[in-house]
């Protein structure tokens, strides 16, 4: 063989060779992936093949599937009531990926969880029968907070303070998921949806953090307490009004002139809302003491998950003194979502504790046997001491009784609250943002609410918390407890 036929032999051969090691490669290291590829139409295919699994409120499916016409996509998803469970559902759709427990539970309601697989199903390679997600949600209390929202653009969640189960997550306004799901009509939804200057597709219920205003009194409130800087809430505090805030000329007032503020104890603070009590109280505290505090209510919490992931509520760090005054009162760059105020009152309301919150009660098996117990697994924090936690539960009943919190009373049932008008925009220049968060309590039966009202039709004059949000908290509850 002369010298030119072995070099060609040896390049065919090294060709060869390149072409196996591709072929091993792209099989048992790249197939993977590319099987998993969300633009995969098999994998669209396999899921849609059979009904998926449903999710369940209250043992009713609130999901469902229904045949296709015309499409190698047999199945499609349903939604009953589709707009009033958005925000718990989220939507599973055949162009998009899916969203809220759709999509955390995608392999269970498709049944390509390995969990779901019998030992037949494993010899066979058969596909198992779906699974299917219980949650905690009651639909009274659902409906209560979606219909008291009304037309506002905002967000409500309700938990039961000794179990931790979210009772309520609604958001507004809202959507229906039934319009995501057909690949052939999915795409003119999503451009309408995603072009709404309302931004229906938001979770303002987990995902839409704001400034919360006056309810972050609550946690400053605590603060002091567990501090020792005021032994109870009876105690009159050190506060001028107004109050410079330090190293400015920049006076803090109240918004009433005539309300009782100076030197007031934290009882008349929360029931007048008085911001010179709680912004002096903030720089008496220093932010790090006040930071502690809310980390421990959940605050720069970047993990909560219940079990969709919720955004991240802040309490913000190197600030100067007048900041942390501002923080103080709910401003500056505080932020948090009607889930976090919502587990501030949950944890006064338990005695101080906070049950982990949850959505989902548990998975199940397409035979309804449970894979998974969340009720069982939920973990309890001490949030504040037990005296902490019955000294400001008494305040927000001032608060409701007395002050500004009037219109979250219930005939017959113990309530508590507080009140929340965050500024919006550059020297308050939007309509500002209106919060109640709350507790009821009705013999053995409690709940704990939180609304943000971000923006409704009401005059700039008529937002507060108690005009737009304490009206929605008390359905709320008054459903919670009957």
């Amino acid at each position: 063989m002369n010298k030119t036929i072995r070099r060609a032999s040896l390049f065919t051969l090294l060709l060869v060779f390149a072409l196996l090691v591709r072929a091993t490669w792209v099989q048992f290291y790249e197939g993977r992936a590319l099987a998993d590829d969300q633009h995969n139409r098999r994998n669209a295919i396999q899921t849609y093949a059979e009904p998926l699994g449903n999710i369940v409120v209250a043992g009713r499916a609130v999901t469902g599937s229904a045949v296709t016409e015309g499409s190698d996509l047999r199945y499609r998803r349903t939604y009953t009531n589709g707009p009033l469970y958005a925000a718990v559902t989220g939507y599973a759709s055949q162009a998009y990926a899916p969203t809220q427990l759709e999509g955390i539970y995608a392999d269970l309601l498709n049944g390509t969880d390995t969990r779901l697989k019998t030992v037949l199903d494993t010899l066979t390679n058969k596909r198992a029968d779906p699974g299917n997600v219980v949650t905690t949600i009651d639909p009274d209390v659902q409906k209560a907070a979606y219909d008291a929202l009304g037309d506002t653009k905002g967000g409500a969640v309700a938990i039961d303070p000794g179990t931790g189960r979210i009772l309520a997550a609604v958001s507004t306004p809202s959507y229906d998921p039934s319009t995501l799901t057909d690949a052939t009509t999915a795409g003119t939804a999503w451009k309408r949806l995603n072009a709404d200057p309302d931004k229906p597709l938001t979770n303002r219920a987990l995902r839409q953090p704001l400034p919360p205003g006056s309810t972050f009194k609550l946690v400053v409130a605590a603060a002091a307490l567990e501090d020792g800087l005021y032994s109870s809430v009876d105690e009159p505090t050190v506060s001028p009004s107004p109050y410079t805030l330090p190293g400015t000329v920049t006076p803090l007032r109240n918004e009433s002139a005539t309300a009782p503020c100076t030197n007031a104890s934290i009882r008349v603070a929360l029931q007048y809302s008085c911001n010179t009590v709680f912004a002096k109280m903030a720089v008496d505290l220093g932010q790090d003491k006040v930071r502690a505090t809310a980390e421990k209510f959940g605050f720069n919490d970047s993990t909560r998950d219940v079990p969709v992931r919720a955004y991240t509520s802040v309490y913000p760090t190197g600030m100067d003194r007048a900041q942390t005054a501002l923080t103080g009162i709910g401003q500056f760059d505080v932020t948090a979502t009607p889930l976090q105020m919502a587990m501030v009152s949950a944890a006064l309301a338990h005695d101080g504790e906070l049950v982990a919150p949850h959505m989902v009660d548990r998975i199940t098996d397409g035979g309804g046997d449970t894979l998974e117990d969340y009720d069982a697994g939920a973990r309890t924090t001490r949030i504040v001491s037990s005296r902490t936690a019955a000294q400001l539960r008494s305040a927000m009943q001032t608060v409701v009784e007395e002050g500004t919190g009037t219109n979250a009373r219930i005939a017959g049932v113990t309530v508590g609250g507080k009140t929340g008008t965050a500024q919006h925009g550059e020297n308050n220049s939007k309509t500002p943002y209106a919060w109640f968060t709350s507790y009821a309590t009705a013999g053995d039966k409690q709940v704990a609410v939180a609304v943000m009202v971000e923006q409704s039709d009401a005059a700039r004059s008529e937002v507060s918390g108690n005009g737009l949000a304490a009206p929605v908290a008390r359905a709320m509850m008054k459903a919670a407890l009957t």
